[in-house]
């Protein structure tokens, strides 16, 4: 999401002890329950597989009342910690607790949340205060070695995990081409959060810093494909943004594919429009965006979540509703909404038409299954079985 203010090289003993409670992990996991996601999902009602297709917002800092009763009442499977928190673990934890609480079989069939934030460095740090790090920016991240970088974000996702997040929307893989087009890409070189100015640069360091989440078992979400780093508009703030440039096999899609083939569970869609692919629809909704060319083109076989279809200027044209058809429709998973408002037109609407069309509904049961084998990785299904 644009926020408007906003390999590993030895076997040290750091390498060594990630790789260990990597192991013990998943061992865990493993010896817990046969976590089998397609059983998963046949014991679910369909109103609990549409839920799992929506991740609502609450202030990182304060219970928004109105989330946390959607969990029950639209069966909502994920929520992510928005805004700023300045005073450390304390009062995040306590919003990711007490959205953790309302998870049970009438809710969620058992199935826990990924409880997500932005934490990219920069201006888009949510979580802020004691217990976490002053990152910098991606742009300085990307002066570091790929060790480094590495170990510093499984810090930082350790950091996350301490206050109840599991899932970063994070990192950001979109190129700028240079300092001078930085000054003229307001969502991305405006606040320094590419990588680099190459997409040598951007992919391999965008590769460390998901593989250091995942080393501290956070989940990472690479953005925003098939990239803003060559618009002049921010899609949260301005409407019929733009991309005139990008092409179906442009280069400027290399950091995207390495984020891919580095097995990547999660990629979060652009909603910008792009001329040379689909100038009908922004890719959010694009299926030729999304299906040829993401899952397609690169293989992508994870959760793709879109940006932010709440508030954000560039989808205002299009009903709530219509936002929530569009991206499922176009093959997406997990529709972001980063205030509640909207979502229960939103769940209502995705919820007709997966009773009334059989195709739309396999749509929706492939998107939650593929949510439900992320979560089955992060140990978050429930027991089934025996």
């Amino acid at each position: 999401m644009q926020t408007v203010l906003c390999n590993r090289v030895g076997y040290g003993p750091g390498v060594f002890s990630s790789v260990v409670a990597a192991v013990a992990l998943a061992l865990s996991i493993a010896h817990a329950a046969p976590h089998r996601p397609a059983q998963v999902l046949e014991d679910m009602t369909l109103a609990q597989r549409v839920g799992q297709l929506f991740m609502v917002g609450t202030p990182a800092d304060r219970v928004d009342q109105r989330t946390r009763a959607q969990i029950g009442a639209y069966h909502v499977g994920n929520v992510m910690l928005t805004g700023r928190s300045h005073d450390g673990v304390r009062k995040p934890k306590h919003v990711s607790t007490v959205m953790r609480r309302e998870v049970d079989a009438a809710s969620t069939g058992g199935v826990r949340l990924f409880v997500a934030t932005d934490q990219e460095g920069g201006l888009v740090r949510v979580l802020q205060g004691p217990g976490f790090s002053d990152i910098p920016t991606a742009l300085v991240q990307g002066t570091w070695g790929l060790p480094r970088l590495r170990h510093a974000a499984e810090t930082w996702a350790g950091q996350l995990r301490g206050a109840g997040v599991n899932m970063n929307l994070a990192p950001v893989t979109d190129t700028v081409p240079g300092r001078k087009a930085a000054r003229h890409n307001p969502p991305i070189g405006k606040y320094d959060r590419e990588f680099g100015y190459t997409t040598r640069v951007v992919g391999r360091h965008g590769v460390a810093f998901l593989r250091g989440m995942t080393d501290g078992h956070v989940v990472p979400t690479v953005k925003h494909f098939p990239g803003l780093g060559r618009v002049r508009g921010n899609t949260d703030t301005s409407a019929h943004v733009t991309d005139r440039v990008t092409t179906r096999h442009d280069s400027y899609l290399r950091p995207f594919r390495a984020a891919v083939r580095a097995g990547v569970p999660a990629v979060m869609m652009s909603t910008a429009y792009y001329s040379h692919l689909d100038p009908r629809w922004p890719a959010a909704f694009s299926p030729f965006v999304v299906g040829t060319m993401l899952r397609g083109d690169l293989g992508f076989r994870g959760v793709v979540i879109s940006d932010d279809l709440a508030r954000a200027k560039q989808v205002a044209s299009f009903s709530p509703a219509g936002r929530a058809l569009r991206f499922i429709g176009a093959g997406g998973d997990i529709v972001l909404v980063v205030e509640p408002d909207p979502l229960p037109a939103m769940y209502d609407a995705v919820l007709e038409r997966a009773r009334n069309s059989a195709t739309f509904r396999a749509k929706v049961d492939a998107a939650a299954l593929r949510v439900l084998r992320a979560k089955d990785r992060q140990g978050l299904l429930p027991r089934v079985g025996p």
